[in-house]
């Protein structure tokens, strides 16, 4: 078992951003998920991505949320994409959905998003025809959605970096929760060379996986952090060094890493829980930089 540490990020650093003076140059990153129950969960999401040091932004959700989406993130472009009845994301939408995924470096897909079956119908067509050179970060719904599309995960030409609880991954690979729990090791891994993917499986400690049995654990996390947010404001982080750069294990890893640490700092300034999500934001190029 490799330690997810100060040592480990020592020998795997991030791509330098400092001579990159064009936004385009520091990645591009459309982050696509929200509904009318959880229109705030892209601003997470979002701004995390921007914190990690991605240089351009768009948040594509649904119609009746995206103006005033955009006004809370005025750094990022709004793409209005249809709803369902019940304020879902429509896959109707795809077509509009790959036009703006295709002139970016990194999709994060699924914050904000319900395992439903139109959200399935949406993942699987987002999947299909997504460039090869677009990498995509599946969160929330679009992970248990991905259940039903194995066979493109495998096939997508570019990186695929999944970022599941053990809920979620409990729907993504049939099992139950307590399965998950008892073996994440080994699912995790199982995982990762099943859909050739990297894979993030959040916990007390976060197993980091990637296929060929690469993988490194943190444990450095707080209880703190299991509250609703945390995890989109994790999957903007992992965009956000993906787009930059970042090879995708290594960006997963220090995601879970800064996403960790930020969380502990709160955490004891607080003195316990009773962080919200939207806090861990600030901190994030702080502890990107090792400034902690």
């Amino acid at each position: 078992m490799i330690r997810l540490d100060d040592h480990w990020l020592d020998r795997n650093p991030l791509p330098e951003t400092e001579h990159r003076t064009n936004k385009n140059e520091r990645g591009r990153v459309f982050v696509v998920g929200g509904s009318a129950l959880v229109p705030g969960a892209l601003r997470l999401t979002g701004e995390a991505a921007l914190r990690a040091g991605a240089g351009k932004l768009q948040l594509g959700t649904v119609a009746e949320s995206g103006t005033l989406l955009g006004m809370f993130v005025p750094e990022a472009a709004a793409v209005a994409l249809p709803s369902t009845a019940g304020g879902e994301l429509s896959a109707d939408g795809v077509d509009v959905l790959l036009e703006h995924a295709s002139a970016c470096d990194a999709l994060v897909l699924g914050p904000g998003m319900h395992g439903s079956k139109e959200c399935e119908r949406l993942v699987r067509a987002v999947i299909e025809r997504l460039p090869g050179e677009v990498a995509v970060i599946l969160d929330a719904g679009a992970i248990a959605a991905a259940a039903t599309c194995k066979e493109l995960l495998r096939d997508h030409a570019g990186a695929v970096i999944l970022t599941p609880h053990p809920g979620e991954m409990a729907s993504l690979s049939g099992l139950d929760v307590d399965q998950v729990q008892q073996d994440a090791w080994a699912i995790a891994r199982r995982t990762a060379d099943e859909l050739q993917a990297i894979v993030c499986l959040k916990d007390a400690r976060t197993i980091i996986a990637a296929p060929g049995g690469k993988e490194v654990e943190f444990d450095g996390g707080t209880p703190a952090l299991a509250t609703g947010g945390s995890g989109d404001v994790l999957a903007g982080i992992v965009g956000g060094l993906v787009a930059r750069g970042a090879p995708p294990f290594v960006a997963a890893a220090w995601a879970v890493w800064t996403h960790g640490s930020a969380g502990s700092a709160l955490a004891r300034g607080y003195g316990g829980t009773g962080l919200l999500s939207r806090e861990l934001l600030p901190l994030i190029p702080r502890f990107l930089n090792r400034q902690h």
